[in-house]
């Protein structure tokens, strides 16, 4: 796997630039209308609903399992809850390890959580039909990579549908070609974005 990338500083950039001082006009919207945090205890339902929503059943997360990782993990959760209606409009979950490629075995295994980990291993990217092409999934992406790098990652890897790749690379993730991950018998590529040179 190369690792050439460096987080995006501004979205849709590759770069090793410092983050920018100023959020984006877009950015400052988002936020207007979304508070962006932590997922709560009490909100893995509302969670594993939205996955439900968003994945087909081969690939979705179980009702169990997302349960398992709000516990396991809520603090690589990122949520977008609407200010409006309190709900969650759409959010992000990883998994951090110090794994350097992905597996099958993190979608299905919650007990691999490294709170110290180096990589972290993006399961899910969930943004309700209603609020897409409003710019939420790459807000979501840019804030939660940029969480992940003040935390000291310094990896960030996903799998993807070929129709996804074009997505994520304009989110600042490259493509790495087919990946092992063989999860809901699909065939997915492996993006990588690094986060933080060794």
């Amino acid at each position: 796997m190369t690792e050439k990338n460096v987080f995006p500083q501004k979205r849709g950039e590759q770069n090793d630039r410092e983050l920018p001082e100023a959020e984006t006009l877009l950015g400052r919207k988002l936020c207007e209308r979304f508070e962006f945090r932590d997922i709560r205890e009490e909100e893995a339902e509302q969670a594993a609903e939205i996955e439900k929503i968003c994945f087909p059943p081969n690939e979705a997360c179980s009702k169990e399992m997302m349960y398992k990782r709000v516990a396991k993990a809520p603090e690589l959760f990122l949520v977008a809850v609407d200010r409006q209606t309190g709900r969650i409009a759409g959010f992000l979950n990883g998994l951090s390890t110090n794994a350097s490629s992905f597996r099958d075995e993190f979608f299905t295994n919650a007990d691999l959580y490294d709170p110290d980990g180096e990589s972290v291993m993006i399961l899910g990217l969930d943004v309700l039909p209603e609020y897409r092409r409003q710019g939420l999934a790459g807000e979501l992406v840019y804030r939660y990579l940029g969480r992940e790098r003040q935390k000291g990652r310094r990896i960030a890897l996903l799998t993807c549908l070929p129709s996804k790749v074009a997505m994520y690379q304009k989110m600042g993730f490259r493509d790495e070609g087919i990946a092992d991950s063989s999860w809901g018998g699909e065939q997915w590529h492996e993006m990588s974005c690094v986060l933080k040179e060794s």
